[in-house]
């Protein structure tokens, strides 16, 4: 990988081809994939979401602050569907394509981009969530952030209080999400290195990072909609998977027949994506 910025282009391209890799998967266990849409989502909606939140993105890698970045990649995902299909997702390529823009694409690149984050980001950040509907847990204890799904609302206790959105991550530490934001996206970087390490087609790759994380962590998404007991279930569930399509399209099916549904997992597999095709990995 190059030390110097990119092509702003190149990098867009990047983000929008990890976003379409994401649902381009055979047997992605309990998200929409090729081979199937879900009860409340289907794949041109996926398709959708990917194609309309580029404007954001553009945004991101010309230099804009991130809040209004990500905010713009939200109104933008659900011009057309008016559905949740990549939040999570540009919420990791929004400082992604930053970094990978403004400095370079490393994790000590992107807690320089993060650092930079203001009262006015966190605002911009609360605002995306007016636009669509998100899974979220529990709000914080009383001295912690607004309660994210305040919206717009929140605006002016995060002025009187200068929440910055780094803060609001720092608060969130329980999200997966989130915790890429503390970490330097750590997660996102490893799976990257794994992915490029892996001799398999494309989507093989992104399918095998997607269940190697699984079986790692207990994702937010199923904590958020179905509790901590079902998310641990699935993460032993997955971690005792071997690398068999039929045992992977047998917990495909199980978990679409629950409606349960490992959105963050997929958030991270996207972020990871899109750092590889960064780093070099061919199509």
């Amino acid at each position: 990988m190059s030390e110097s910025p990119v092509s702003a282009s190149e990098v867009v391209d990047s983000a929008q081809l990890a976003l379409l890799l994401d649902i381009g998967v055979e047997a992605k266990p309990g998200n929409v994939d090729r081979d199937h849409d879900l009860e409340d989502l289907t794949l041109p909606q996926f398709l959708a979401g990917a194609a309309d939140s580029r404007t954001g993105l553009e945004r991101a890698a010309a230099g804009a602050p991130l809040g209004e970045a990500f905010e713009r990649g939200v109104r933008g995902m659900v011009t057309r569907t008016g559905e949740n299909t990549q939040f999570g997702c540009l919420l990791l390529l929004t400082p992604l394509v930053s970094a990978a823009t403004q400095t370079v694409l490393t994790p000590a690149g992107l807690r320089d981009v993060l650092a930079t984050t203001t009262v006015d980001d966190a605002v911009n950040f609360y605002r995306a969530f007016d636009h669509v509907d998100v899974a979220v847990g529990t709000p914080p204890a009383s001295n912690g952030p607004p309660d994210v799904r305040l919206g717009a609302a929140a605006e002016q206790q995060l002025r009187d209080e200068e929440w910055r959105l780094i803060d609001i991550m720092e608060a969130s530490s329980i999200d997966e999400n989130a915790t890429e934001w503390t970490t330097g996206f750590k997660r996102t970087f490893s799976m990257a290195k794994q992915m490029q390490s892996m001799e398999c087609s494309l989507t093989e790759r992104v399918r095998h990072a997607f269940i190697s994380r699984l079986g790692m962590t207990r994702d937010t998404h199923i904590i958020n909609t179905h509790g901590p007991q079902v998310a641990t279930e699935i993460r032993q569930r997955a971690a005792s998977l071997e690398d068999d399509i039929d045992q992977i399209r047998e917990l495909d099916r199980e978990l679409v027949d629950r409606n349960i549904n490992p959105g963050t997992t997929a958030d991270l597999t996207v972020a990871a994506t899109f750092v590889a095709l960064e780093r070099g990995m061919s199509i």
